[in-house]
């Protein structure tokens, strides 16, 4: 079954129950359409029901021409929503356009009105900047080829204590009981904190990377494959599983993907072009020679090149040669070493005058 047959059912259905014709009928219409989408794209015997403990509810408007929205005051204004009436929410920022839809969601107890606005802003055709390669890490967020650093700490120590105190009461207490529904809120509204953080350091590093770079080149990494359990099975159990669950925990908590989300978004508005590459040995090679030794790492951060000992930050190295791997040279005067760069331009001889050079050395892009 797609939409239009369920669509017809869900009419026949609001004649017998009245709850569901006190709903928005677009609100139902737009929650079948999500069902046939995903039947669609992910097949029909993969769609489950939602968990019940870890669903947050929502729904969306989409008829915007019905939406009226009006400001109160600074900090105030209101939506008035089909069937629903006025709703009161905090005016954040103006909408900057058309409104062509609302969402209605509630995390960690609270209840959030979003729209989806028609600004008309054009993506532009070229960008003036340069190149730039990216590296996720887990002590550091990111790092740029070009030898600058992005990270911060998304949960305080105090909330780190009272998170896990948390869990130790939720390990003890009674399913269906009402501490339980307790613990498991206090638990949402200290993730949501760190949540939030989370978005705002990517949203605001992917800011800075599309509107200084004209690309920027990332590894392809499948991420929930790189996350996935070590436990194994009866027959063959797992190694080290403790150590890989923190392993999974630390590149989850970085936001990994949603960095690449964020950029994505982001290069819609200035132009900047985003590729991926192939992630392998790119943090075993030397950007110098290309030599490939895992050895040459000495630690998180040290690389020592075992065949020229060239030295480096380890990962700045990988954003070099990630940018490198995408058909970018990596600029001259750009690296870290603590020596001269193979990459540095010959002085030229005395008595001739130096000719200007570009920006980029190296293997031309395709």
């Amino acid at each position: 079954m797609n939409y239009v047959p369920q669509a017809a059912e869900l009419a026949d259905a609001k004649r017998d129950h009245a709850w569901l014709r006190c709903a928005p009928p677009h609100v139902l219409q737009q929650t079948l359409m999500d069902l046939d989408r995903a039947c669609r794209t992910q097949g029909t015997f993969k769609v489950r029901w939602r968990s019940k403990n870890r669903w947050a509810p929502g729904f969306r408007f989409p008829a915007g021409n019905r939406i009226m929205v009006e400001r109160l005051n600074r900090r105030w204004g209101r939506a008035k929503l089909p069937k629903l009436g006025w709703v009161v929410f905090r005016w954040t920022r103006p909408p900057g356009g058309e409104i062509r839809s609302a969402t209605v969601s509630c995390r960690a107890g609270h209840w959030y009105l979003s729209f989806l606005v028609e600004d008309l802003v054009q993506t532009p055709d070229h960008h003036p900047g340069t190149p730039v390669g990216v590296d996720r890490g887990i002590v550091v967020a990111v790092t740029t080829s070009t030898g600058d650093f992005h990270d911060r700490e998304f949960a305080t120590p105090g909330e780190g204590r009272r998170y896990r105190r948390l869990q130790q009461k939720l390990a003890r207490s009674k399913k269906g009981s009402a501490s339980r529904r307790k613990t498991l809120a206090a638990m949402a509204r200290i993730m949501a904190r760190v949540v939030d953080r989370r978005a705002d350091f990517t949203a605001w590093t992917a800011n800075r990377l599309t509107k200084r770079h004209s690309v920027v080149v990332l590894e392809d990494l499948h991420i929930t494959d790189m996350t996935g359990s070590a436990k194994g099975d009866v027959e063959q159990p797992g190694k080290k599983v403790r150590q890989k669950a923190g392993l999974n925990r630390a590149i989850l908590d970085k936001g990994w993907h949603r960095l690449e989300v964020a950029i994505r978004k982001a290069a819609r508005s200035t132009g900047t072009e985003v590729l991926l590459v192939n992630p392998a040995y790119t943090s075993q090679t030397c950007n110098r020679c290309k030599h490939v030794d895992a050895k040459s790492r000495k630690s998180q951060a040290v690389f020592v090149c075992t065949a020229c000992g060239h030295r480096d930050h380890a990962d700045v190295n990988a954003a070099k040669n990630v940018l490198s791997a995408a058909g970018h040279a990596v600029p001259a005067c750009g690296d870290l070493a603590a020596g001269r760069s193979v990459k540095q331009e010959p002085a030229a001889p005395r008595g001739v005058p130096r000719q200007p050079v570009s920006s980029l050395v190296g293997i031309p892009s395709p």
